[in-house]
């Protein structure tokens, strides 16, 4: 088989130099899977993925001041200089942050300057020039061979909630606020994350996310972004994979994409919200009855919605 090679550029900065980018997500070495290898920083790829590329922001209307500040500050990005010889009808740009109102306006210039190098340019937008689903990626070190073939681990204890402390948004302040409602509510469920608030009653960070989600339950699955029908985020992958239920907060993206069952859906980020997590938690019943729809789903998010996969695809068509 002539495989093509993929290489990728990002603008997420733990990626900015990994070879092994994705390998985790394929039984084969070397970020292979079937007509495609992925090899991030490859120099001469057949196709080029952009993920979450931030282009750089135009410079304002020159004046003599802004022409002397310019002066000062470094030259700006050739865009060219990083596509690494790969036609435009080969470069993919796929954005993965969700559209938040604070962003938006910058998404819709992402989108502008993408489709100027991009043969395909897509995000979870109902903007976006391709509209799409963001194909899955996840956080597990966990081998590709280990996830498709483990039976569940040992369930020890009822419910985490693994998340972060930022509050540069409202929809990031409304899940604060509800975190802090949670908590004092008095139910019992275990929390994990980085730069949480002060006032939280967390366990620290983890290394690997999977040592907060395999023995529990159930796992708090609470988007960013619930408002259209496109996104959905690794937050739902992790927990699956890691055969947690899910009591997930997010838009309808994930009916679509998983089977019936997977899931849970928390109503609100409020008093009914919480109502409903006692109730759930309080005893395994659920994920004994959605076991089998648990199976299920993780087979459809290593094999099906494995971003791998949908590049695989992807080459396939435009080679």
């Amino acid at each position: 088989m002539n495989r093509k090679i993929v290489g990728m550029i990002s603008s997420y900065r733990d990626l900015e130099k990994r070879a092994d980018w994705l390998w985790q997500q394929t039984p084969h070495e070397f970020g292979i899977w079937q007509n495609i290898q992925m090899l991030g920083m490859a120099a001469k790829p057949d196709f080029l993925l952009m993920y979450q590329f931030d282009f750089p922001k135009p410079h304002p209307q020159k004046s003599w001041l802004n022409s002397f500040r310019q002066k000062q500050q470094q030259p700006e990005l050739d865009i060219h200089s990083l596509l690494r010889g790969v036609s435009k009808e080969r470069i993919i740009y796929l954005l993965r942050e969700p559209p938040l109102d604070e962003v938006i306006e910058n998404h819709h210039r992402t989108y502008q300057q993408a489709q100027k190098y991009c043969g395909y340019v897509s995000g979870p937008d109902d903007f976006a020039p391709h509209p799409e689903y963001m194909p899955a990626i996840w956080y597990h070190s966990n081998s590709f061979q280990d996830l498709n073939e483990m039976r569940p681990p040992k369930k020890v204890a009822a419910c985490s909630w693994i998340t972060s402390g930022i509050s540069r948004t409202a929809n990031h302040r409304q899940r604060l606020d509800f975190l802090q409602s949670l908590q004092n509510s008095g139910i019992p469920f275990d929390l994990y994350g980085r730069d949480l608030p002060t006032w939280a009653h967390r366990n620290g960070e983890l290394s690997n996310k999977w040592y907060g989600m395999a023995p529990y339950y159930y796992n708090l699955s609470i988007e960013n972004y619930a408002n259209n029908n496109w996104y959905v985020s690794e937050k739902l992958w992790d927990a699956l994979l890691a055969w947690c239920l899910p009591i997930y907060y997010g838009g309808s993206a994930a009916d679509k994409l998983l089977p019936s069952g997977s899931f849970l859906r928390l109503p609100s980020l409020d008093e009914k919200g919480i109502a409903y997590i006692r109730d759930v938690t309080a005893n395994p019943d659920a994920w004994y009855a959605a076991k089998d729809a648990i199976a299920e789903a993780r087979q459809v998010i290593l094999h099906k919605l494995n971003l791998l996969n949908w590049l695989s695809n992807f080459v396939e068509n435009n080679a």
